[in-house]
């Protein structure tokens, strides 16, 4: 059995679907640019100083934990955005669903470039 068509009245290339998808792009290269900008994790010398003692920096270590070549879907890029007034990208933790050993697993992982490791209310 297949669904019926739905009909539209959308002109796609009407004045005010135009404004409409503009507005959208826009939104979603907003979005991606926020993403990128919470990958980074702390600040440049936060990340310095935590490779300057031999560390890896946490996303690296998310990537040896993950079987080569499986994706990694990350849920919390965006946790705490903007919400105590300075960056505290994804709450300070890097969390999501990849594959160890060939089994789905929940990955959490701390990130101590931002602010240390302090853990927020959002945090947790």
């Amino acid at each position: 059995m297949t669904a019926p068509v739905l009909a539209t009245t959308l002109n796609p290339d009407s004045p005010e679907a135009q404004a409409r998808a503009s507005h959208n792009r826009a939104l979603a290269d907003e979005l991606r640019a926020k993403v990128a900008q919470a990958a980074l994790g702390g600040n440049a010398k936060s990340r310095e100083r935590h490779t300057s003692r031999g560390k890896l920096l946490p996303r690296d270590r998310v990537e040896r934990l993950l079987d080569p070549g499986t994706p990694f879907l990350e849920l919390g890029q965006l946790a705490a955005n903007g919400l105590y007034g300075e960056d505290i990208p994804g709450a300070g933790l890097i969390t999501g669903i990849g594959q160890v050993s060939g089994r789905q697993c929940m990955i959490v992982c701390n990130d101590a470039t931002v602010k240390g490791g302090t853990y927020y209310p959002m945090t947790v």
